[in-house]
């Protein structure tokens, strides 16, 4: 292979599989000398790749973990699963699936060829996955059409549905986005009404990103998740909740989603989450019932009157004829 472009990357999809390679077996797999593949190797070092290299008779090499993460090359079925996984992911708003995996499926989704994005949909649209959590599902296209235009700093048109059911187009520019674990948000500033927004991305349809570029504005808040957080409070009275579990705080923080915040030790085996939400309060009532320990709902009284008239429903449903 004379190519010498084409032989290093032959040389590094060879080397980023999980084994050792002999310098006489690289030599003989891409028909150079074992005098070139020293030199290869000397080039993908260059370039950020750590290549160990083992003495011996024969000695060998493979690549190992660095400091820093190099690019990767991907066969077409280890694209294929990665882009599934991340659309999965990203499309059901699972917790802990953060802005930097969407940016992770819209860079590969970039730059996969037609016939694995073609296979990606295909597969998507084949399956049915067993949906977790309280949030609405998410079109993954939405969400890299969107993170596209934010690391591009592009400006973004789409039609947005608002709570009351009011259809209306929109023109921004998409600042970042932001993942409560229950739902994605957008937050942009909203040039029609000349104003910042945040956006439920689940009430978006059709985005498009125009090409146009802009310079960043400056965010009020200065973190778009604050921006989100104060963003909510004004559109949904805030109640301030107390509650105590018998458990230990790691096991019940575990167990709740992110956005309620930590619960603070108050011993081995218990904790107390002091804090204030804008979920509505039969929601609230269900996850922590779902921690699935002893807790006591100090606050709000409305919370504790609700859990008691839940939990008599409940007993009279495990009944028989109880509820007739």
């Amino acid at each position: 292979m004379t190519d010498t472009p084409a032989r290093l990357l032959s040389l590094l999809s060879l080397l980023q599989t999980p084994r050792e390679w002999p310098g006489s077996e690289l030599a003989e797999r891409l028909d150079v000398s074992p005098r070139t593949i020293r030199r290869d190797i000397d080039r993908l070092r260059a370039l950020g790749y750590p290549v160990e290299a083992t003495m011996g008779a024969v000695g060998g090499y493979r690549l190992v973990a660095g400091a820093a993460m190099p690019p990767l090359l991907l066969d077409d079925e280890e694209a294929v699963a990665i882009a599934v996984g991340l659309r999965a992911g990203a499309g059901h708003a699972i917790e802990g699936v953060e802005e930097a995996s969407v940016r992770a499926l819209a860079k590969l989704e970039q730059v996969l060829p037609s016939r694995l994005r073609h296979r990606v949909s295909t597969l998507q649209a084949a399956t049915i996955p067993l949906a977790q959590g309280d949030g609405a599902t998410i079109d993954p296209r939405t969400l890299t059409v969107m993170a596209s235009a934010v690391t591009g700093t592009e400006r973004l048109r789409f039609g947005y549905r608002s709570g009351d059911g009011t259809e209306t187009k929109r023109q921004v520019e998409p600042y970042r986005l932001v993942s409560t674990g229950r739902r994605w948000y957008l937050v942009a500033y909203d040039l029609g009404r000349e104003d910042w927004r945040t956006f439920r991305v689940d009430r978006v349809s059709e985005p498009f990103a125009t090409g146009a570029r802009f310079r960043p504005r400056e965010l009020p808040a200065g973190d778009a998740a604050k921006f989100l957080r104060r963003s909510m409070s004004r559109m949904k009275p805030s109640m301030e909740v107390d509650v105590s579990f018998l458990a230990p705080a790691p096991f019940v923080a575990a167990r709740l989603p992110a956005h309620l915040g930590a619960p603070e030790p108050t011993g081995p085996d218990s904790c107390r989450l002091r804090t204030s939400v804008n979920d509505s309060l039969e929601w609230l009532a269900l996850r922590l019932a779902l921690v699935d320990c002893e807790f006591t709902a100090h606050r709000p009284e409305r919370l504790t009157d609700y859990l008691r008239e839940l939990g008599a429903r409940l007993t009279r449903a495990a009944v028989p004829g109880a509820a007739s």
